[in-house]
């Protein structure tokens, strides 16, 4: 069954116990709201069954005067189909109001308290005899699936308070229901499939429709009379079960996703204009309904499992992370408050039949707003009030830390792109800068800008190469392609490599004269062990695994093999599975094989793996063959999983309205979670835990909302006539390879992003200031150097400037796009990618110093008519580190200015490094008889070193110099 044929507003899973909807579905004992935990009954006290007559009931909405409910039951017996009734709170008394034939949905009190709506298909001449051939069919003992049918011959009706003289106000063709009063009675909002029936449908339009009613199911309004219909939505797929706010401005509603997956709460002025996304579960939520207040929405959603809803609430702006009401193991939605706000009424089957009835309670609003962190009001006024520890307008160190503590807590678990933590994350940062005043700057008109990204990838265990085991004889690697392979030869071609004659080096092409079309190709895994340093160096960047892939594809071969082999020393023989999200996927089929499979195939065929890995390490020719009798076909499946990352994004009007210019300051929010991504530099008993990642990079972040707020202040204040608009940017995925900012940049041209962006701020880990600043970027634009100069003037910094703009920060995207930037960095150290990155490590008085600094070049860039040049630098050589086998353990201290060698900030516990004797602060100078001038020449000589091949490394430590021997280890 579609999720959203179960979902549909009116008589939905309301009407019908689980057990009924689900034959899998096991029923438990009764579950009173009593008995569920203290977080439920924090909310609502005095919960209490409120309807009990007949089979099932739901949908309860009060009059406007509080002191009546209208809702649907099946409780006729000639009747098996809901009607509506009204429940009289003052003198105990439950009325049916509809005409007792067909099927009744939907109904609502209007304002006056003397009228009554409902949708009903009394009129259909049929209806006697679908209830008929209902109640023979439940009287057989079938059963079947429940589905909301969306029978066109639904009408909304107006009636007396006690149903009398019904009107047809809609009279059209289609389903229309869902219907709701707008709060001075002159409106009516509903949902309708009406275009569908009068318009002509395309083929395909005709068969989804065929297939899906509530497809075509839009938002519409019309005067309480039925004239003047207008049509508010007009995306595809379902949107249904619209509601008015207490003042009449705002309606909310729900949308499925046009596959009807998922659905999600948006809210709309009563015109329709400015329609907006205010939760991002990615499930099913629906039914949602306006606090009195106006200030949050309660909503009904499967977040814990198709099968169990449960009531959440959610600012009314979507700013901040929806929080759970209920915690009873049963279905509960359908939620609707009092007019006071002070009781809830809602849809559950925590019943002892676990049928479906109307329960009330009383509301707790002040918890509630506590829990979603809104503010005290008087009435429903939302008033802000002056409370302790409240944000300041200047840049201060109570502030940072304040911003620090939360975004690096364990309950944001890391902020891993697409988590929910990180989701917490940005609905903490898109609230601050609302209360700042910064206007949105994202999407729809939100703070928050969504992009989507594959997040992880899995093997699926159905995969088979031959009749290998997968996972202890064979595995796929994670670019692999995927499909079947039929049973195809296997060729030798040695490491695979094939390298241009270049730098002093002949070519190398390990596929002279060998036939590889249609054939699997079979290769080691690294590069010759034996061969001169300068080679191995030259070679590295042709040995990629994705490399090799590459020019096997492009040679025709039907799939790649990799083996460690003998003499490679590697932790694990198959090449881990390892999921990149930048770097995308291969149409080529690409798998590891254990040593002992390859050696098996080579000695069907007289050839012995040790001996031809030995050869080609010591740089002898080998030539590649044919392996006989070795056939094998392939089965690659492999799962990617989709997410969603959210940048952060406000700004800052400049005085002119008109101008669209813009200074850019940013930061990257994300980090690695429990770091399982492959990036975490955690040992031992760290291995798992939640990576704070206070430094990298919530002190970036906070910084940034220092920033804005002390610049937002300003201009209220008539102190900053800004010439560009100020924009702020929290970025997401930058630790899996700058994706948020990649994507805000891709969205441009690379011409009309620098006109509109004149310059780009970055700060990634400002919260460890210790003896100088890192500034980087500086060849990016002339104007930086005299810039700094006059703003650090007061402040009196100890900068470090470093002109390359190829950073592996956010500030490259732009870069790249012809934007000058400028990266403020306090450097590496031994807790980097690490749980150990906490709060309690940073200097935030030294943070507050460099976000000074930041907002005052904020401000003279945003004040500066002229637009920054942009210098363009060649690009480094490719680093080795793309592929890095050897593991040394040393921090590097990118703070050190210009000297010549390679500083130490730190070393890994029980690296190779600190097991040689390293420390921080000494200064590297040689290694393996390479001169050592700066990290780049540090990073080409790693990638001459092999694992477990000592090496001799030249330091100087307190004017000493020393040499010690350092045994290189396996990353891998």
């Amino acid at each position: 069954m579609q999720i959203k044929l179960i979902a549909a507003l009116c008589g939905l899973l309301s009407s019908f116990s689980l057990a009924q909807a689900h034959p899998d579905f096991t029923s438990s004992p009764s579950l009173q709201l009593a008995q569920t935990p203290s977080a439920e009954t924090a909310l609502i006290q005095n919960g209490r069954q409120l309807v009990f007559g007949g089979k099932r009931s739901g949908e309860g909405y009060f009059s406007a005067d509080g002191t009546r409910l209208i809702f649907q039951s099946e409780r006729e017996p000639s009747n098996p189909f809901y009607q509506m009734y009204v429940l009289d709170f003052e003198v105990g008394e439950t009325q049916r109001v509809s005409p007792g034939l067909g099927k009744t949905t939907c109904g609502w009190i209007h304002p006056s308290g003397q009228m009554l709506m409902y949708s009903s298909t009394h009129a259909d001449p049929s209806s006697a005899q679908l209830q008929r051939d209902e109640i023979a069919f439940r009287a057989s003992g079938q059963t079947r699936r429940y589905s909301w049918d969306y029978d066109p011959q639904y009408e909304i009706y107006t009636a007396s308070i006690t149903g009398k003289n019904p009107v047809n106000v809609t009279q059209s063709m289609g389903y229309d229901a869902e219907g709701a009063y707008s709060p001075d009675g002159k409106k009516i909002v509903f949902a309708s499939n009406r275009e569908a029936y009068q318009r002509g449908l395309t083929p395909q339009e005709q068969a989804i429709f065929d297939r899906d009613k509530a497809y075509f199911m839009d938002i519409y309004t019309m005067n309480a009379d039925g004239s003047e219909v207008r049509r508010l939505t007009t995306a595809p797929g379902y949107d249904g079960g619209p509601f008015y706010s207490a003042d009449g401005k705002k309606i909310v509603w729900r949308r499925f996703s046009e596959g009807g997956e998922s659905a999600e709460i948006f809210t709309m002025n009563a015109d329709g204009t400015e329609q907006k996304q205010i939760t991002r579960m990615g499930v099913l939520s629906w039914a949602p309904f306006f606090h009195p207040s106006g200030d949050y929405i309660i909503f009904g959603s499967n977040r814990q499992g198709f099968q169990n809803f449960e009531l959440y609430m959610v600012d009314a702006e979507g700013l901040k992370e929806p929080v759970r009401v209920t915690y009873t193991d049963s279905f509960d939605s359908l939620p609707t408050f009092s007019p006071a706000g002070t009781q809830i009424s809602w849809t559950s089957n925590r019943t002892a039949d676990r049928s479906s009835q109307i329960f009330l309670g009383d509301w707790n609003d002040a918890e509630a707003r506590r829990l979603l962190g809104l503010p005290r009001v008087k009435g429903y006024a939302s008033e802000l009030v002056n409370a302790p520890g409240l944000s300041r307008p200047d840049i201060h160190a109570d502030d940072l830390r304040r911003h620090v503590t939360y975004l690096a807590s364990p309950d944001l678990e890391g902020r891993l792109t697409g988590s929910a933590g990180e989701r917490k994350a940005a609905t903490y940062l898109a609230a601050e800068f609302k209360r700042m005043g910064l206007l949105p700057a994202g999407d729809n008109g939100s703070y928050l800008q969504a992009f989507k990204f594959l997040a992880g990838a899995s093997v699926e265990p159905e995969s088979r190469l031959g009749s290998l085991r997968l996972e202890q004889d064979w595995r796929p690697l994670a670019f692999s392609g995927t499909g079947s392979i039929p049973a195809s030869e296997v060729v030798f071609a040695g490491y695979g490599i094939v390298a241009p004659e270049g730098e002093g080096h002949s070519a190398y092409d390990a596929y002279v004269h060998l036939d590889v079309k249609d054939k699997w190709v079979l290769v080691l895994r690294y590069l010759p062990e034996g061969i001169s340093a300068p080679h191995r160096q030259y070679l590295s960047r042709y040995s990629t695994l994705r490399y090799k892939a590459m020019v096997a594809r492009d040679r025709g071969a039907r799939g790649l093999i990799v083996v460690s082999g003998p003499q490679s020393k590697v932790r694990e023989q198959l090449v881990p599975f390892a999921f990149d999200a930048s770097a995308g996927g291969s149409t080529l089929p690409a798998v590891s094989v254990t040593d002992d499979v390859a050696r098996r195939w080579l000695q069907a065929g007289g050839r012995d793996l040790k001996v031809l890995q030995t050869s080609l390490d010591q740089g002898q020719w080998v030539q590649g063959f044919v392996i006989p009798d070795a056939k094998l076909d392939a089965q690659i499946l492999i799962r990617q999983e989709q997410k969603e990352g959210l940048n952060v994004l406000a700004k800052l009007p400049a005085q002119d309205p008109n101008v669209q210019t813009a200074i850019l300051v940013g930061a990257h929010g994300d980090h690695l979670g429990y770091g399982r991504d492959g990036n975490s530099l955690a040992t031992g008993q760290e291995v798992g835990s939640v990576h704070y990642g206070a430094d990298d990079n919530a002190s970036g972040v906070a910084a940034v909302l220092e920033v804005a707020e002390y610049l937002s202040h300003q201009k209220k204040q008539g102190k900053l006539p800004l010439l560009h608009e100020v924009h702020f940017a929290i970025w997401s995925g930058e630790e899996l390879g700058l994706l948020g900012s990649s994507h805000y940049v891709n969205q441009y041209a690379a011409k009309s992003l620098s006109d509109k962006v004149f310059a780009y701020l970055n700060m990634d880990m400002v919260g460890r200031l210790d003896k100088s600043l890192v500034i980087q970027g500086m060849g990016s634009s002339s104007i930086w150097p005299s810039l700094l100069e006059g703003q650090n003037a007061a402040l009196g910094l100890p900068l470090v400037l470093q002109s390359t703009s190829y950073l592996p920060t956010d500030a490259t995207s732009f870069y790249l796009k012809g934007v000058p930037v400028l990266s403020a960095f306090t450097g590496a150290h031994s807790d980097y990618h690490t749980p150990r990155d906490t709060p309690d490590k940073l200097n935030y008085v030294g943070t507050q110093r460099i976000a000074t600094l930041m907002a005052r070049l904020t401000r003279a860039l945003a004040l500066r008519a002229q637009k920054p040049d942009y210098q363009a630098e060649e690009k480094p050589k490719e680093q080795a580190g793309r592929g890095l086998r050897v593991y040394l353990g040393t921090i590097p201290d990118y703070a050190t200015g210009d000297i010549k060698g390679m500083k130490l900030s730190g070393v890994t516990k029980g690296g190779p490094a600190e097991v040689a004797g390293l420390q921080a602060g000494d200064l590297i100078t040689r290694l393996a008889g390479r001169t050592i001038e700066n990290i780049y020449d540090y990073t080409y000589a790693l990638d001459t070193l092999k694992v477990g091949v000592s090496v001799e490394v030249e330091i100087l430590r307190a004017g000493q110099t020393l040499r010690l021997q350092v045994t290189p280890g396996s990353r891998e």
